[in-house]
């Protein structure tokens, strides 16, 4: 799902996934994405290593991408996602955005809008803090946050995951898979971005 030249509009849907449910709300954020007439660019971060030496392969086996520095300064907005922990981003995607101090002195991504998505193992996990916890640094960043507005009929209905904060997904209901709600708002938040980035991109 990565656009065709470098120069060509996309969103960015960086995600951090260790069991796979993350990964999988980004697959159906793309296609609502996509869906809005906008290239949508799947890109992931490493796991934080706990020694001091480099320890994993510049391009992972299987899945996204490594997200690079670029990918994200020249998206024309962003989905960011991660699974809970503690109420909290994971530590993998932290580190990632820790390292972004050159786009918040040159305003890289000022402007642009952005989302937020999570998923945890229980309905009561910590899904709405986690995702404020990943607004914060994109509104240092000076980006523009879109959550999920109640004219989303599957919000109001909902007995997974969905927040007005953003997407929402309960790993451990429907076997493990997305609830038809969740999927539904995971299209519909990221038909939202990709619409938005075209209209701020004019």
């Amino acid at each position: 799902m990565d656009s065709a030249m470098a120069s060509e509009p996309y969103v960015l849907i960086l995600y951090y996934s260790r069991s796979g449910a993350t990964a999988k709300m980004a697959a159906e954020l793309a296609r609502g994405v996509e869906e809005a007439g906008i290239s949508a660019r799947l890109r992931t971060v490493p796991p934080v290593s706990p020694d001091t030496e480099a320890s994993l392969p510049p391009v992972p086996d299987s899945g996204a991408p490594y997200c690079t520095a670029d990918d994200l300064r020249h998206c024309a907005g962003l989905l960011l996602g991660s699974p809970t922990r503690f109420g909290n981003m994971a530590a993998p995607l932290r580190y990632f955005l820790d390292q972004t101090s050159d786009m918040w002195l040159d305003g890289s991504l000022t402007g642009k809008p952005a989302a937020v998505f999570t998923s945890t193992g229980s309905l009561h996990g910590g899904q709405e803090s986690t995702l404020i916890s990943m607004m914060l640094p994109l509104l240092h960043h000076g980006m523009l946050i879109a959550g999920i507005p109640y004219s989303e009929a599957a919000l109001m209905h909902t007995t997974t995951g969905g927040t007005p904060y953003g997407a929402s997904h309960w790993a451990s209901g429907n076997n493990g898979e997305l609830s038809n709600d969740e999927t539904t708002l995971c299209r519909a938040l990221g038909a939202r971005v990709g619409k938005l980035a075209q209209k701020l991109g004019d």
